[in-house]
């Protein structure tokens, strides 16, 4: 037994997959605050849209050129299969950071934190279902449609008793559903980027150029950092690494092993959302956290359950 697992590569272990996915899924749930602090700290303002561009932008080149710098020094191969594959990373740049985080940083800015989050899971379901029709090692069970349930039920736990107000906005709500499409999206073409490159170089390509993506578009549109302040480069630099960690292991995670039992950790992402909000934005917290925590975990663990 021992040696069955010396053999079997550390991010298709049981207990490694659940402590990788869980870190990221912790990472991006911190993300929540952090970019509503970076906005104030920077005094991006809801209607500077080139403004939000540009700070998304400038967090993923940076991320991108960390994760290529450790890359280089670790010595992976930067090569892609071939000319046509380098077409494929665009559109994955594009995808998995270009319009994904367009889409988040409008939305967020024009939606409330909960809602978005709610909102924003939908992406975790969505690849878990949509997986289970192009990959063969995702088969669709009763397990996954129960435990897609559970973590649903848990993210509209959330919402109880919220005050949400207003109706559907295509600024707020229709931004963020354009998120959770592009996430999806990406999820299923992660397999496919692992074909062609070495993932660790794969996610940095896709964090730097899907961030110029960002960038040139933002600068096109007047986009500036109003204000530079010795926190808000702090909150950068930690979104920096947030994204540098979370995409570095997600990714790894989901090419070598079922997508639907990597995915589900990302109905967390808004549980950790709600709680690092409560500690830096000042929300009060409420118990419902602890029931949607509590849900989420109990459709992780059915759908990562040995058979």
């Amino acid at each position: 037994m021992e040696q069955n697992n010396i053999k079997t590569p550390i991010f298709q272990r049981p207990v490694w997959v659940v402590v990788f996915a869980l870190s990221a899924a912790m990472a991006w749930g911190w993300a929540y605050p952090l970019i509503k602090l970076g906005f104030a700290e920077f005094q991006i303002t809801q209607l500077m849209t080139g403004s939000k561009m540009l700070f998304a932008g400038i967090r993923f080149v940076l991320a991108g050129l960390i994760v290529l710098a450790i890359a280089a020094a670790t010595r992976r191969s930067f090569a892609v299969a071939n000319g046509g594959s380098w077409l494929y990373v665009l559109l994955f740049a594009l995808l998995n950071t270009g319009l994904h985080y367009y889409f988040f940083y409008v939305g967020l800015s024009y939606s409330d934190g909960a809602r978005a989050a709610i909102l924003n899971s939908l992406g975790t379901f969505m690849l878990v279902l949509l997986a289970c029709i192009f990959f063969k090692s995702d088969r669709l069970t009763a397990n996954k449609i129960i435990g897609c349930t559970l973590g649903f039920a848990g993210i509209m736990a959330l919402n109880i008793g919220g005050a949400h107000g207003g109706g559907f906005t295509f600024m707020g709500d229709g931004m963020i559903i354009l998120n959770t499409v592009c996430a999806a999206l990406a999820g299923l073409m992660t397999r496919g980027l692992g074909k062609r490159v070495d993932v660790f170089v794969g996610t940095g390509y896709s964090l730097a150029f899907g961030g110029v993506m960002l960038v040139v578009p933002g600068l096109l549109m007047g986009g500036t950092l109003p204000a530079i302040t010795v926190a808000g480069v702090v909150i950068l630099f930690l979104l920096v690494c947030i994204s540098a960690l979370g995409f570095t292991l997600y990714n790894k995670l989901l090419t070598c092993n079922p997508v639907g039992k990597v995915a589900i950790f990302n109905s967390l992402i808004p549980v950790v959302g709600a709680v690092t909000s409560c500690m830096c934005l000042g929300e009060p917290f409420y118990w419902k956290y602890v029931a949607a925590a509590a849900l989420a975990t109990a459709g992780i663990y059915l759908i990562n359950r040995a058979k």
